[in-house]
């Protein structure tokens, strides 16, 4: 353990004063009361410019870390930059629970709100939660940032942290971070709380034999990080306007991420125009030590000075630290002359402004300080976070089987597996403490139903099946509860299999072979279904993902029909054999040789594709309309566009397809309108599908029709070339409704290609 610095030292002793959660500073009796930076009628960037002017360097060199201990001689106490609320205020070192404040509101988490398709929903979830989160520190049981959301493309099904994020698809989750961003910070000129997009960038590998996210060095063609690694964070930065990005561990293309400036600033700040002094960026965890002579990091510089100086002058602004013995002595690295006056000036700015932006120095009327107890796991939010999870159940399989009719005298249900009576592991990764927790069994019971109930292996190969079959003999149903949870997956633990635990399928397998009919409800992310769709008495499969402090509420109520199922996969569920077919190291999209490619843009063979998903009714689509041209000039429509004065081409309106869904069926249902384009445009290989447009339908009646504009823009017909321009390329397109298709509509786009996105090149 290396030997603590004095700054060190005096970060260690704070960290318990940290944790005790944010304390305003007294603008009104205190040292600052006479500060530029309490003077609301001011601008952000002369309030943050008066007080970092009143402070020392080794203020400013002391406070480059997320234990920041404060300003004494302005009346600045310290404060804790790390805060977690990837779906609910999480348990971490910069919140304290107790009293009042003993539950906060568990959502599910993302991977099961992206399955729902529905960007409102998931600002709704955003808004509950920063409001929640402003009450806890209002009360000073938290801070002001929040380490969330976590935006990177579920690249690969091994990923131990693909829960955190929304999906497969990059604008799928664009457009996820775009509702919950705005959900987090709002809309107006003080942020309820200050959002933190990660992990910039490419970051999907937490551990691979000797590779491990310290010291993986991602090579990643322009071409990909241009169209798929990087398209979140623009999201973010460019058009969200986030108060705060997290640089990730690994390096891209043989630059450790936090000290990349080709990524954090020419890029970030400078492409994206992120260039706002109340936007900054943090370092993961320790990354910044890795990115020196760490052992098992990049060794990128021979010291940990030299790192945190590269990290500093590349951009970053906080560093984060998080192992006892690493604290970043950054009084030291500015001695060394690492970093310059400017930079540590800069950074003071950043960070300090973006507190200004969040109210810290408005003084107790401020805008968010009224939040309280009462604010706090309200009804509203329990039946948002219902809601959230019903919406983003799928329905993967169902031979007629559901909906479950399990009030008819004498009818019972065997409910088999580990989760079916244990509801904390459905919250997943970063987690607070919730409310309450309804597990299936619980759920069940409240209905009426008659349970028998037997707990389940997890990992184990065998495991002993006769209670399961003695359960199932004397049900009516048997549902069995399965799959992988987040002791599984989880951060700095990948997978190295995504076949079903053999000791829960030989469960299954047995459960079956009793003649009852076996529903599936799937837990976690990937498993590979295939065996399960061969047995005939496996009657319907459903996927939860992590579905929250209501999961088992919300499982129970699409089983029995009190909800209809309506959610659509995020992410591609892969054969067991992928995992030997595609290394994991390997970040290209694209499939070469014995090289399969990744996600549904490149890979053919899916057992349930992403956007899979079915309903308890039946839905017919028809694209299309008199009036509706099916051919488009190019010059035409960015001429439009330039005259409207959208500022990016990439986000010119294109005309929205107008498209009419009916309900063929009997049972009401909402419905997710899904649109990929196909054709071949642009540069070969060509993709076999790209999703361009969806939209959530809601309760769409028996019979009944609803018609809608599907809206898109340009930046979503385009194609991304070899330097990762984003061009608009003439010729046919065909846009495929539904997955599998269930309609398609053909337009031309004529005239000459354009070019809406010039991409920086990397240096040479």
């Amino acid at each position: 353990m290396a030997q603590l610095s004095v700054v060190g030292i005096l970060i260690a002793a704070l960290a318990v004063t940290v944790r005790a959660g944010v304390k305003y500073p007294d603008c009104i009796n205190g040292a600052l009361k006479s500060n530029l930076a309490c003077d609301t009628t001011a601008s952000p960037e002369a309030r943050a410019s008066a007080l970092v002017a009143a402070m020392s360097n080794s203020d400013k060199l002391a406070n480059l870390i997320n234990n920041s201990p404060g300003f004494s001689k302005l009346g600045m106490s310290a404060y804790q930059w790390w805060n977690e609320a990837l779906h609910g205020v999480a348990h971490n070192r910069g919140i304290t629970w107790g009293g009042q404040f003993s539950a906060a509101t568990q959502f599910p988490q993302a991977i099961t709100t992206g399955a729902t398709f529905d960007d409102a929903l998931v600002e709704r979830i955003g808004i509950i939660i920063s409001t929640e989160a402003r009450a806890f520190a209002n009360n000073g049981r938290a801070h002001l940032d929040f380490w969330t959301p976590d935006v990177n493309p579920f690249r690969d099904p091994r990923w131990g942290r693909g829960h955190e994020t929304p999906g497969e698809d990059a604008f799928r989750n664009k457009k996820w971070a775009e509702a919950f961003v705005k959900g987090m910070q709002g809309s107006g000129p003080t942020h309820r709380v200050i959002a933190t997009c990660k992990h910039y960038a490419a970051y999907d590998l937490e551990n691979s034999g000797s590779t491990t996210r310290f010291n993986f060095n991602a090579k990643v063609s322009t071409q990909d990080l241009a169209e798929y690694y990087l398209p979140p964070f623009q999201q973010c930065a460019r058009d969200s306007k986030v108060a705060s990005i997290m640089c990730s561990y690994n390096a891209v293309n043989g630059v450790p991420a936090c000290a990349n400036s080709y990524l954090m600033d020419t890029i970030l700040r400078k492409h994206w125009n992120w260039t706002d002094q109340n936007q900054y960026i943090v370092s993961d965890c320790d990354a910044v030590y890795y990115l020196g002579n760490a052992n098992g990091g990049h060794r990128y510089k021979s010291s940990y000075a030299a790192a945190i100086g590269a990290s500093l002058e590349a951009g970053c602004d906080n560093m984060c630290w998080a192992t006892d013995g690493t604290a970043p002595n950054a009084a030291s690295a500015f001695n060394s002359k690492t970093f310059s006056q400017a930079t540590l000036d800069k950074a003071m700015l950043r960070q300090y402004q973006g507190l200004i932006k969040a109210g810290y120095f408005d003084g107790p009327d401020g805008m968010y300080r009224n939040l309280g107890a009462a604010d706090v796991n309200t009804q509203i939010a329990r039946d948002v976070a219902l809601k959230a999870a019903e919406e983003g159940i799928v329905l993967l399989k169902n031979d007629g089987l559901l909906p479950l009719t399990l009030n008819a005298s004498g009818s019972s249900v065997a409910m088999v597996g580990f989760w079916a009576n244990t509801a904390d592991k459905m919250l997943g990764g970063y987690s607070g403490s919730p409310p309450f927790n309804h597990d299936p069994v619980t759920a069940a019971k409240s209905m009426g139903i008659t349970v028998n109930y037997v707990s389940g292996p997890l990992t184990q190969s065998t495991a002993d099946t006769s209670a399961a079959v003695s359960a199932a003999q004397k049900s009516s149903f048997v549902i069995f509860f399965g799959g992988i949870d987040n002791t599984v997956e989880k951060e700095s633990q990948d997978r190295t299999s995504i076949a079903w635990p053999a000791g829960q399928l030989s469960m299954i397998q047995k459960l079956a072979a009793t003649g009852k009919s076996v529903i599936v409800a799937k837990i976690g992310t990937h498993v590979d279904d295939t065996p399960l769709l061969s047995i005939p008495n496996v009657k319907a499969i459903l996927w939860a993902g992590y579905p929250g402090q209501d999961g088992g509420t919300a499982v129970m109520n699409i089983i029995t029909g009190k909800a209809a199922p309506a959610g659509r996969l995020p992410i591609t569920m892969y054969p067991s054999a992928y995992t030997s077919q595609a290394p994991f190291t390997n970040m290209a999209l694209r499939p070469s040789g014995s090289y399969p490619g990744r996600t549904y843009r490149w890979f053919m063979d899916a057992v349930f594709p992403f956007g899979h998903g079915l309903h308890y009714t039946n839905f017919s689509v028809t694209a299309g309309g008199t009036g509706f041209s099916g051919t488009f000039s190019i010059q035409e429509l960015l001429s439009t566009c330039k005259a409207s004065g959208v500022q990016y081409l990439d986000l010119c309106p294109s005309p929205a397809l107008p498209i009419t869904v009916t309900n063929t069926g009997t049972w009401a249902s909402d419905y997710v309108a899904l649109g990929f384009l196909t054709g071949q445009y642009g540069p070969a290989p060509y993709p076999i599908k790209t999703l361009a447009t969806y939209k959530r339908l809601f309760d769409v009646k028996a019979g009944a029709s609803q018609t809608i504009g599907l809206e898109w823009n340009l930046g979503n017909l385009a194609r991304v070339d070899e330097k990762g321009n984003m061009v608009l390329y003439p010729g046919t397109y065909t846009l495929l409704l539904d997955q599998p298709t269930i309609a398609n509509f053909t337009f031309t786009l004529t005239g000459a290609e354009a070019v809406l996105d010039n991409w920086p090149q990397p240096p040479a």
